[in-house]
């Protein structure tokens, strides 16, 4: 056994309690908390923001105007114009200005800068109808509110999230102003912009500050932070980690596998990677460490597993919530797209910790109740299958109201749901309520399942309302959230007296519980508040960088400028693009971090890939975006996460960093893997094939998380793990290997275009070869291939080409000539933005290319499946020799 001194090997010592919520606090919430009446100030400005953001999200603003007559709703201008002066307002009171500033009072210098910041957000409020009559042309009093407002702004991000968004902000800030200088290089010179045009743009307008960013942050990111923190404060946090303990605990290496589930539910309830270290890692790391885990390889897979919460759907991280709106899919989508990626990594992280488990021999925790293989196995099919039709019933019973009492469909399932959940404190009741265990305790006994479960069931109802909403009824994301938190708070006000009740405690104990389930909703909306602040200003400063590549066009220079260093290489841009995020990401949280990567390299992504014959999603290549922008909290020096499990376990943190980093790899093989082939992100996939993929997927990153731990059956050699890459690829990408043996394309020629076009079927790709002069060097002739993704027959193929691609051209005999395109914003113009279509020889297009029959790519998996058995044999056979050593020994 391990020591259970909270000293790790490099004698670094953990941090108490007490200095782990002060570090949550720091980076979440807000490190000053006052006493007196500046406290209850804070509290009651948290307070009102988070019930003005239920307000704004319920359909009570519309019953009252309808009822009253009044004008009680607000438009998305005036909205984000309250939402930023509640957080810079409670930035500038919860965040000291200096590590030196005071924690337990506020300086009058900060009251005076909270309240100039929230005078300058609520500009747009007051004066709405007036900028809306002069836009782009403000006067001196505008000019003024907005400069003010801007500095204000970046100090109060400063305080909430550190420096780096603020210095990025403030170069992008400095190109807007002096894009002109002669010092600047050619490619990126503008011709700059005036004072009043700047601050039009960023303040006053919808294209900057209270842009898309902050829109998002106003409508969908409050609710679902507010809903974490309210489920949190319900008690489903210690439930979750409970749980985890009682189904993996007593496995080989069961502390770190009930980390990485623990840490997997709690991310579906939050988005924030440090929060969820120190929730599930307070209890998690101390149990690693007892079994045998170094203080860095547990604080490593804690990282690994809490940072994969912002991936993991309902509830992923706010940067996803913005990809509804830069992408322009409803956010059921997102989380179709991004599940399987997410539910992959996770299995594919539980086998690293066994493995690692495994390889060095870790002793397991006794088992609470023990079970033969035969019953375990019954018991897990049970309990499926409940779950199963428990779902099945419940999607029925809903259906069948619906259409039977379509009138009073909503009441009746009201009262059903509460009806169920009255049921299930009833259940809950009969057992104790659960207690976090002591993790540096001499003895720990794991829980029971089934004691677990019953306690906390009622949890899983607001869980089922706001999956239900979003997935089901297709509502909005806001409207879902706002719901599924409406169900939350009569479980927080209720619960304890409920419990109280059915056990028949005297009227004083049910009395103080009421009062301590009120306690808990004003504390719940409170911290959802606070917990706001950082990504509120975060969004908000993140704009400044939107606006600038809006009003200087950066993001064309940058297309031209990446295309250049990358020598139109593909897979260049690709790890260009991951490497630009995980720098920014040693400062910037991933909100901003996904913002700027995504405003800058999101396009040229899909343009330069265009241009390399690959049609890509864009929201493939927002997920690749988001994912190493993710890597922030785990990359050092400044992994936040990182720091915070290394608070916790005493380790060095930037050893923990690293190791987290090796242990997130299958993080960041995935985005390159679903680049190239988008069914993982079940693109055009049905049932079936999502099954299919799901299992290949699987078994690739098993094989790949192997790969990387240099085991498998035994310790494997140098050339055991590449053949085990190499099945990785295979599995993942056999196409790859296809494309080697025979061509996808064949070539036909041009004559032929619509006449091929028209038989295509759909779902077909065709590409077509254009050659042109350069628009810069007329000598010089331009070849691009261009892919084009065909849809539904039925038309003639000159028809089907004028729709799918959207190409003018025109015919003069064998020849296929292009006309500029007419939209310069569409992909094509863009990847065709350099060619001269006025000069002479002119544009034309020189071969089509149409798929070609070849064999399916699914061949591959039978060399794949050999060499892995062949790996897997040769492991085997060592390992059993080696326990046949140990016994004769």
């Amino acid at each position: 056994m391990a020591s259970n001194d909270p000293k790790s090997a490099t004698g670094t010592s953990a941090l108490s309690d007490e200095e782990l919520q002060d570090l949550v606090a720091a980076t979440d919430t807000g490190a000053r908390d006052p006493a007196g009446l500046a406290g209850y100030i804070i509290a009651g400005v948290a307070l009102c923001w988070s019930l003005f953001q239920l307000y704004i999200a319920s359909p009570l603003p519309f019953t009252l105007s309808r009822v009253t007559g009044l004008s009680l709703t607000l438009n998305a201008a005036e909205a984000r114009s309250i939402h930023l002066a509640f957080a810079l307002f409670l930035a500038y009171l919860a965040y000291p200005a200096f590590r030196t500033s005071p924690r337990d009072r506020i300086p009058i210098i900060d009251w005076l800068l909270a309240l100039g910041a929230a005078a300058c957000a609520l500009y747009i409020f007051w004066f709405y109808r007036e900028l809306s009559q002069r836009p782009g042309l403000p006067i001196r009093a505008d000019i003024v509110a907005a400069s003010l407002g801007l500095v204000l702004l970046l100090e109060a991000t400063r305080r909430a999230l550190g420096p780096p968004l603020v210095v990025v902000a403030v170069v992008f800030l400095a190109y807007v102003f002096f894009g002109n200088s002669s010092w600047l290089p050619d490619m990126i010179q503008w011709r700059g912009a005036t004072l009043a045009r700047a601050m039009s743009t960023m303040w006053l307008t919808s294209e900057g500050v209270f842009g898309v960013a902050l829109g998002v942050s106003t409508s969908f990111v409050f609710l679902f932070v507010l809903f974490g923190s309210m489920l949190d404060r319900a008690g489903a946090g210690n439930f979750f980690i409970k749980l985890a303990f009682a189904v993996l605990g007593h496995l080989r290496g069961g502390p770190a596998k009930a980390a990485v589930l623990a840490s997997m539910m709690t991310g579906l309830i939050s988005g924030s990677s440090i929060a969820n270290v120190v929730t599930t890692g307070t209890f998690t790391i101390p149990l690693m460490k007892r079994v045998g885990f170094s203080a860095e390889k547990a604080g490593s897979v804690e990282v690994a597993s809490s940072v994969n919460g912002q991936i993991m759907p309902p509830v992923m991280g706010a940067a996803a919530f913005l990809m509804v709106e830069y992408v322009g899919i409803p956010y059921i989508e997102v989380i179709k797209h991004a599940f399987l990626p997410a539910v992959i990594s996770y299995i594919a992280l539980l086998y690293l910790v066994h493995l690692e488990a495994v390889k060095n021999d870790m002793p397991m925790l006794p088992k609470a109740v023990l079970y033969t293989r035969r019953q375990a196995l019954m018991r897990q099919g049970i309990t499926v299958l409940s779950i199963v039709i428990l779902a099945g019933a419940a999607y029925w019973f809903i259906k069948g109201v619906q259409m039977l009492v379509p009138a009073i469909s909503a009441p009746v399932l009201i009262l059903s749901l509460l009806a169920v959940y009255v049921a299930l404190i009833w259940y809950a009741a009969r057992s104790p309520d659960l207690e976090l265990d002591d993790p540096n305790a001499p003895v720990v006994k794991l829980p029971i399942a089934t004691e677990v479960i019953r306690t906390g069931l009622h949890y899983l109802l607001p869980l089922f309302v706001l999956v239900w909403f979003l997935m089901i009824e297709r509502r909005s994301p806001g409207l879902s959230a706002f719901y599924a938190v409406l169900l939350l708070m009569v479980i927080i006000i209720t619960q304890k007296p409920l419990k109280a009740l059915f056990r028949g405690l005297q009227s004083r104990e049910w009395r103080d519980a009421t009062i301590e389930g009120f306690s808990d909703l004003i504390v719940g909306l409170i911290l959802g508040a606070r917990n706001m602040i950082g990504i509120a200003c975060a969004t908000a400063a993140a704009g400044v960088i939107v606006g600038t590549v809006t009003l200087t066009g950066i993001g064309q220079v940058m297309a031209e400028f990446v295309e250049f260093l990358s020598g139109g290489n593909f897979m260049i841009i690709l790890i260009l693009t991951a490497v630009i995020s995980l720098i920014l990401g040693m400062g910037l949280p991933t909100t901003a971090n996904y913002i700027v990567v995504s405003s800058l390299m999101a396009p040229v992504i899909v343009e330069l890939g265009l241009a390399n014959g690959l049609v890509i999603p864009l929201i493939a290549v927002h997920l690749f975006v988001f994912y190493f922008g993710i890597m922030a909290d785990v990359t050092p020096p400044v992994g936040l996460a990182s720091f915070a499990a290394a608070a916790v376990s005493g380790g060095d943190p930037i050893k923990t960093g690293l190791t987290a980093f090796f242990y997130s790899l299958r993080t960041v093989l995935l985005p390159f893997i679903f680049i190239f082939n988008t069914d993982l992100l079940l693109i055009g996939v049905g049932v079936v094939g999502a099954i299919w993929i799901f299992i290949k997927a699987t078994t690739a990153m098993l094989v790949f998380a192997a790969a990387t731990q240099g085991y498998m059956f035994a310790r494997s050699r140098l050339w055991e793990s590449a053949a085990l890459l190499l099945v990785t690829l295979m599995l993942l990408q056999p196409g790859l290997f296809l494309d080697r043996v025979q061509a996808p394309y064949r070539a036909v020629a041009p004559a032929q275009l619509f006449e091929v076009v028209g038989a295509q079927p759909e779902e077909s790709i065709v590409r077509l070869v254009i050659e042109g002069p350069d628009f810069d060097n007329p000598d010089r002739m331009l070849s691009r291939t261009l892919p084009f993704e065909l849809g539904p027959q039925g038309d003639d193929g000159e028809t089907r080409f004028e729709r799918d691609v959207g190409m003018d051209v025109m015919v003069e005999g064998d020849d296929i000539l292009v006309d500029e395109p007419l939209d310069p914003n569409t992909p094509v113009a863009r990847a065709l933005r350099n060619y001269d279509f006025y000069g002479d020889p002119p544009v034309r297009i020189t071969t089509v290319e149409v798929e070609a029959d070849r064999m399916p790519a699914e061949i591959f998996y039978i060399p794949a499946f050999l060499l892995f058995g062949l790996v897997a044999f040769l492991q085997l056979r060592r390992s059993r020799a080696a326990r046949e050593s140990a016994v004769a020994s």
